[in-house]
Formats: C-alpha cells, sequence, structure tokens
C-alpha cells in the first residue's frame, strides 16, 4: 500500500490570477485552433468543445447545433446510422464534427467497420472514431486500438478514459491513439467513485496527461467536471486541447427523449451510460458479476442549445480577456492558477 501525500486539484479549488492585457473586447479573442494529429496524420481547425457519448445528449440534433458553431458531437455507440444518413446535408454539415464511438468487443469492431463502410459509401467520411470504456487501464483497450489504427490508419482516434501519465504514453506509443480521453469518475451522473472509490481530481488528471501527450505529439480530452463555463477554461488552462461536456448540454430541445411536465414544470431525462437505466436499455439488465456505476436524473429543460453554447463560449473568451490570450491556443501557456480555499461568495445560493 502506497499513499500520495500531493494534494490533487479540481476546478473548485482554483482562481485564473488575471494579467495585465492588450484585450479590450471579448470579440478579439479567436477560439478555434488548428490541431495536426499524430499518429493518423490528420489536420482538423474548429472550436475544440465537444458532446459527450451519451444517449441523452448527442443526438443528430445535437449534431446540428454544434457543427454550426464548428464544434464537435461524439455520438454514443447506439446511435442510429440510417438516421445519420438520412438526414445528412452536405451543404451545412461536415464529417469534421463528429465522432463515432465503439466498445472493444469483437462485435463492437464489426458493427464499427459496418458503420463506416454504410457513411463512406452515402459520401459522408468519418473522421474520428472514439473508443470509449469506463476503465482505460485495462490491457485490451491498448490491444483493441492498434487493431483500429492497423484497420483505419488515417482516422483520427480518440481513447479513453484514464487519469494518469504513464497510461496515456502507453495508449499514444503502444495504441497510436491521437487523443487521450480524460476523467474517470468526476461528471454527475457518474458513481464510479462512490462504488468503487476510484478516480482522481479533473484539473490534476488533466495537467499531468496533458503534460505527458503533449511531451509525445499527442492530444487530450478533459472529460467531466465542468459545471460551469469557467471550468471549461479552467480544463483549456491546465493544457485540454478538448472540453467534452455531458450534464451542460443535458436538458436541451436537442437532446434525446420527451419533455416531461411535473408541477408546472418541465424535465428531460438525463442518465450515466454505466446506469442502471442504460444497461437496462442495451443490456436488458444489470449483469451479475457488475453493478450500475451511474444515476438517473430529471434536468430542467433548457430550451434551444445554442443559447448554452453562447454562455459557454463567452465564458471562455472573457476568460481570455482577463489573462491577456488573444488566441484560444494561448490560454495554458498564459495560466497562473491560484488555489484558493473558496471560490465565490456564497451568501445568495
Amino acid at each position: 500500500m502506497k499513499i500520495e501525500n500531493e494534494i490533487k486539484l479540481d476546478f473548485k479549488d482554483v482562481l485564473f490570477r488575471p494579467k495585465k492585457s492588450i484585450l479590450s473586447s471579448r470579440s478579439e479573442v479567436n477560439l478555434e485552433r488548428t490541431l495536426k494529429f499524430k499518429n493518423s496524420g490528420q489536420t482538423w481547425t474548429g472550436v475544440p468543445l465537444m458532446s459527450s457519448n451519451m444517449d441523452t445528449i448527442s443526438s443528430f440534433d445535437m449534431f446540428k447545433g454544434l457543427c454550426s458553431n464548428k464544434c464537435i458531437t461524439c455520438f454514443h455507440k447506439y446511435i442510429d446510422i440510417d438516421e445519420i444518413i438520412k438526414k445528412w446535408d452536405s451543404t451545412c454539415m461536415s464529417s469534421d464534427y463528429f465522432a463515432l464511438s465503439t466498445g472493444i468487443t469483437d462485435n463492437d469492431f464489426a458493427r464499427l467497420e459496418h458503420n463506416i463502410k454504410l457513411l463512406d459509401t452515402r459520401g459522408i467520411k468519418v473522421k474520428f472514431i472514439c473508443i470509449d470504456v469506463a476503465n482505460g487501464y485495462m490491457l485490451k483497450l491498448v490491444q483493441f486500438c492498434k487493431k483500429v489504427r492497423d484497420r483505419f490508419p488515417y482516422k483520427t482516434i480518440i481513447a479513453g478514459n484514464v487519469v494518469s501519465s504513464e497510461i496515456t504514453e502507453e495508449l499514444i506509443i503502444s495504441g497510436k491513439v491521437d487523443i487521450v480521453k480524460v476523467g474517470i469518475g468526476s461528471g454527475a451522473v457518474c458513481t464510479t467513485r462512490l462504488q468503487t472509490g476510484v478516480g482522481m481530481p479533473q484539473l490534476s488528471a488533466v495537467i499531468d496527461c496533458a503534460e505527458r501527450a503533449h511531451l509525445l505529439g499527442g492530444h487530450i480530452i478533459s472529460d467531466g467536471g465542468a459545471c460551469f463555463p469557467g471550468d471549461i477554461s479552467k480544463a483549456y488552462g491546465g493544457g485540454a486541447d478538448f472540453a467534452m461536456l455531458g450534464s451542460m448540454f443535458a436538458g436541451h430541445l436537442e437532446c434525446p427523449g420527451e419533455i416531461v411536465e411535473e408541477d408546472g414544470k418541465k424535465y428531460k431525462l438525463f442518465y450515466g451510460m454505466s446506469s442502471d437505466t442504460a444497461m437496462n436499455k442495451y443490456h436488458g439488465g444489470v449483469a451479475s458479476y457488475r453493478s450500475s456505476e451511474g444515476k438517473t436524473v430529471k434536468v430542467p429543460f433548457k430550451g434551444p442549445v445554442q443559447d448554452t453554447i453562447n454562455n459557454i463560449l463567452g465564458g471562455v473568451r472573457s476568460t481570455c480577456t482577463y489573462i491577456g490570450a488573444s488566441q484560444l491556443s494561448e490560454l495554458s501557456e498564459k495560466t497562473t492558477f491560484i488555489k484558493v480555499n473558496r471560490q465565490v461568495n456564497d451568501y445568495y445560493k
């Protein structure tokens, strides 16, 4: 048994230290980035914000909303490919802004091959593949990533989830992954930390993994833990190349599911993909050898997602003006975090 005595940090544990800036308006900040991916050799330009690959978030309607802002929708692995083909409009949609997700079984690989071939034949070229498991420390994940790389050498591969630098390195070098997804137990509807006692505060995980990934020419996604636009800025400040959101995108018009009305208030259902709700839906129940690691909640209906996107991107632009970063790519190098014991005045709750 070992104990690491160094304090690990979450988004709520720090604030940005403001710095002298020549910027006079948020409108002067450019949030688009151009990234080159080492193993696929591909280049991408856009706003590095992603929706989580959850079936209560990443619908085709969410894709339309995010695509118009040059943000990425990470489709969940059960997405209806026929719906994508039927609704695709090449005049206003781009395959630069979605990812297909997969698990790591043989059946998952066969479905991934089938779906990519189906989309390719319709002229929809898949550029991002997200290989997604709750526990990114399994040797099978690295092996599966290498198998996908061998099959699709020019696709940009995302894989996770992990929270430490050594497995980030292994995924990039041995698994030939381009982008590592970072975060375990940090999501609002994830109960992994309570069920297993496993996890890492999100900001420290991002800092550790980003440093190693960037040394190797790789990239990372901060997945989970963001409750406010400032948290997304902190993820970028800690070195994340992308920020992935679940709960902040939940409850919108574009999210799948019916609007439920109770006592005159409107809600939408939101649950983790390891919850009993998801496992009952896709696997006929929770297997006897495992437990649910997610919860199901009712989220107040928020209306169209565009208002939330504007609020998020406005907050990130404001962060940049406070620390003198005219480009999102400059935010991390201009970041100084201050450790705090209270982030806000909560007199009015």
